[in-house]
C-alpha cells in the first residue's frame, strides 16, 4: 500500500517562519518597487534624449532617491508597529500583574471560542498559565511573541537593498544596451523580472500565481508606456 503524499505544500507554523515568510515577501515587493520606478523612468529619459550621461546621471539619482525613501518609509512605519508591539506586552503584563484571576477567565473564553469545550479550555489556559502566562495571553489575544517584535533597522536596510537590486537591472540595461535597441532591451528586461518577482511573491503567499504575474506585468508595462509616451512628447518638443 502506498504512503499517502502531502500536497498542501510548505505551511510555516511557528512566528520564526512566518517573520521569514514576511521578510522574504517584503524583499520581492521592495525589488518589484525598484524595476518598476527606475525602468518606467530611464524609459521616458530615454525616449527623450540618446545622451547616456544623461541616462546614467538620471537613474543614479532616481535610484538612490528611492532606495532613501523606502528606508525612511519602512523605518517609520515598522517603528511605529514596534512601539505599538511593546505598549501591548506592557500593558498585558500590567493586567496580569493586577487582575491574574480575570486574565485567566478571559483565557478560558479565547479557547472556547477557537472551538474547545468548556472544561478542556479551562484545563488548557491554567496549564498554559503556569508555563508563561504572558506568552500565552500576547499569542492568543494579540498573535504576537514578546521575542519576535519587528525590527525597524532591518527593515529599513533590507528595503533598501531590495530596491537597489530591482532598480540596476533597467538602468543596466538601458546603459549597456546598443542605441538601436536600448528602450526594447529595457521593457523586455524589466517586464521578464516584474513577471518573475509577482511569481515568486504569490508562490511565496499561497495566491495563483499566473494570475499575480500577470497583473504585475500589465502594470508595469503601462506605467513603461505611459513614461515613453512622455519622453517623446517631450523629445520631440525639445528637438523642434
Amino acid at each position: 500500500m502506498a504512503e499517502p503524499t502531502l500536497e498542501h505544500g510548505f505551511e510555516p507554523h511557528d512566528a520564526a517562519s512566518n517573520s521569514k515568510l514576511n521578510w522574504l515577501r517584503a524583499g520581492v515587493l521592495g525589488a518589484n518597487d525598484g524595476i518598476v520606478s527606475i525602468a518606467a523612468l530611464v524609459v521616458g529619459v530615454a525616449a527623450a534624449t540618446s545622451d547616456p550621461a544623461v541616462i546614467l546621471l538620471t537613474g543614479i539619482a532616481a535610484l538612490a532617491a528611492g532606495a532613501i525613501s523606502m528606508a525612511l518609509g519602512e523605518y517609520v512605519s515598522v517603528s511605529s508597529q514596534r512601539d505599538s508591539e511593546k505598549a501591548w506586552v506592557n500593558k498585558e503584563r500590567r493586567e496580569l500583574e493586577m487582575f491574574p484571576e480575570e486574565e485567566l477567565e478571559e483565557l478560558v473564553a479565547l479557547y472556547e471560542a477557537k472551538g474547545l469545550k468548556p472544561e478542556t479550555a479551562r484545563r488548557v489556559a491554567v496549564e498554559m498559565t503556569e508555563v508563561d502566562a504572558l506568552k500565552t495571553h500576547l499569542d492568543v489575544e494579540l498573535g504576537i511573541d514578546q521575542d519576535e517584535l519587528t525590527n525597524p533597522l532591518h527593515a529599513a536596510i533590507s528595503s533598501a537593498i531590495a530596491f537597489t537590486v530591482g532598480a540596476l537591472l533597467p538602468l543596466l540595461a538601458v546603459l549597456l544596451t546598443p542605441e538601436p535597441f536600448k528602450i526594447a532591451a529595457t521593457v523586455a528586461a524589466s517586464l521578464l523580472a516584474l513577471a518573475l518577482t509577482g511569481g515568486i511573491g504569490a508562490y511565496i503567499g499561497g495566491a495563483p500565481v499566473p494570475r499575480a504575474i500577470l497583473r504585475v506585468t500589465i502594470g508595469g508595462a503601462l506605467a513603461l508606456a505611459v513614461t515613453y509616451f512622455i519622453g517623446s512628447l517631450l523629445g520631440g518638443g525639445a528637438a523642434i
